[in-house]
């Protein structure tokens, strides 16, 4: 690997290197090719003589050019780098013609996104890609350490975690003539499954069942919300990390995620130093003051109602105002985090209202034992919650969502049989990408992204 080569200690006679030219400067009787193989921002630069047998074709080596160099690692004579590798061979592996749309200038994210088949040789995704993959190693990392059974949950679902509605439908019927019951709605009886079945909004609930056998679980995989959203904060398909604890009651659940955002943050910090310091000098400045803000500050922990009435004495004045029982918006999380408390902050006991069927009611009647971490520029990370361990009040919260019982009745049965206070929460794998690279749009932290009216590649 490149990486390998550019940390080498010491000159090397034989090394052999495989990737895509970069650029290529040409000077009388030698060329200097700048080689990327993605394994670093780096590129190891080679320089072809006229010893080397392929200098009279060397025009053939253009920007995109797939290559296989072999020769004699040397200390550079130039600036910028340690090492250079003088060609003793070079291969052509793949040619790129003149239209390879990747040339020595800095593209637009808007215009890489058209060709999100070739913007990860690009400079800025490479890096994205690079830290995506660490920090999916470090969540794995994490859990492991702890104990955590990594659980599989289904993509196609019949229940709907959240009750929002906003579900992608799974259906094999013919849209033009689907069967239709006495009803005049379509049979979903005669379906594949036999019933109505969507694309996942949320693993959590077969994570419960897994916790209520193995005490601490985790899922880590694709979900889907069916949001007419355009926004630079929403995708139509992205990863959430949802752990489940047994035996966890809504200090626990904040205790594990306050843990989770700063040893992930430590983690990318010493493993992808390089990534993060191009993002810190071209995509945000400020990134790694950031990062270190809350990596070395504790998270200040503040009831929802506490929150709330700072808001309203802040004087200021918000697009959507503070009003107790409403959600929060972004702009209220960061003024908490950024500058009444300066540190990352943990709120929560949310108003019952405006949260879903299965988060654990308060003695007051009015809040569940709900809870939001939240970090400076970004606002909201993570949400999550004790669960209703009780079956009466989990009956009475699903008719007050208008949810029918039995559609959850082997939830419903793990209240019956052995429950057990529990908690968890969810942290979407995207937004967490763009608080540590600072890349402002999901779009770009996501290697294909799904969005509404867009589902290329």
């Amino acid at each position: 690997m490149i990486r390998e080569v550019l940390a080498s200690r010491g000159p090397q006679a034989a090394v052999r290197v495989q990737g895509w030219v970069r650029t290529r400067r040409d000077a009388k009787g030698f060329s200097f090719l700048e080689v990327n193989d993605g394994s670093s921002r780096g590129n190891v630069q080679v320089i072809v003589d006229e010893s080397c047998p392929a200098f009279g074709g060397i025009e053939k080596f253009t920007t995109g050019s797939a290559v296989d160099v072999t020769g004699e690692l040397v200390p550079s004579q130039g600036k910028g780098q340690s090492w250079e590798l003088r060609a003793a061979e070079l291969i052509l592996v793949g040619g790129a013609d003149e239209s390879y749309p990747l040339q020595k200038k800095r593209h637009s994210p808007e215009y890489l996104r058209e060709i999100a088949h070739l913007r990860p040789r690009s400079n800025l995704f490479g890096a994205v890609f690079r830290v995506r993959s660490r920090l999916a190693y470090a969540i794995h990392r994490f859990f492991q350490e702890r104990g955590f059974l990594y659980v599989h949950t289904p993509i196609i679902t019949a229940s709907d975690c959240e009750g929002a509605g906003e579900m992608f439908r799974v259906t094999t019927l013919p849209l033009n003539k689907a069967p239709v019951g006495a009803d005049g709605e379509v049979d979903a009886g005669k379906d594949f499954f036999g019933r109505p079945t969507f694309l996942t909004v949320s693993g959590q609930l077969e994570a419960e069942i897994f916790a209520c056998s193995h005490s601490n679980v985790y899922t880590f995989g694709p979900t889907f919300r069916a949001e007419n959203s355009h926004t630079s904060r929403h995708a139509s398909e992205f990863w959430m990390i949802e752990p489940e604890m047994a035996f966890c009651d809504l200090e626990g659940d904040m205790e594990l995620a306050e843990t989770f955002i700063k040893e992930l943050i430590a983690d990318v910090m010493e493993h992808a130093a390089d990534d993060l310091a191009f993002f810190d000098q071209f995509v945000d400045k400020g990134l790694l003051e950031r990062l270190r803000f809350v990596l070395e500050r504790p998270f200040q922990r503040v009831s929802y109602t506490e929150a709330v009435a700072i808001l309203q004495a802040s004087g200021r004045t918000f697009a959507y105002p503070a009003e107790w029982g409403a959600n929060l918006q972004s702009e209220h999380e960061r003024y908490l985090t950024e500058e009444h408390f300066k540190s990352p902050v943990t709120l929560y006991n949310y108003p019952q209202s405006i949260k879903p069927f299965y988060m654990r009611r308060n003695d007051d009647g009015k809040t569940v034992a709900a809870m939001d971490v939240l970090v400076p520029g970004i606002g909201e990370i993570i949400g999550g919650s004790q669960r209703e361990e009780r079956l009466d009040f989990l009956d009475e919260a699903l008719a007050a969502h208008q949810l029918d019982p039995a559609d959850y009745w082997w939830y419903r049965d793990l209240r019956r049989y052995g429950s057990v206070p529990h908690a968890g929460f969810g942290l979407g794998f995207e937004r967490m990408l763009m608080f540590v690279t600072g890349v402002a749009n999901i779009r770009d932290v996501i290697p294909f992204a799904r969005t509404p009216g867009v589902a290329e590649f």
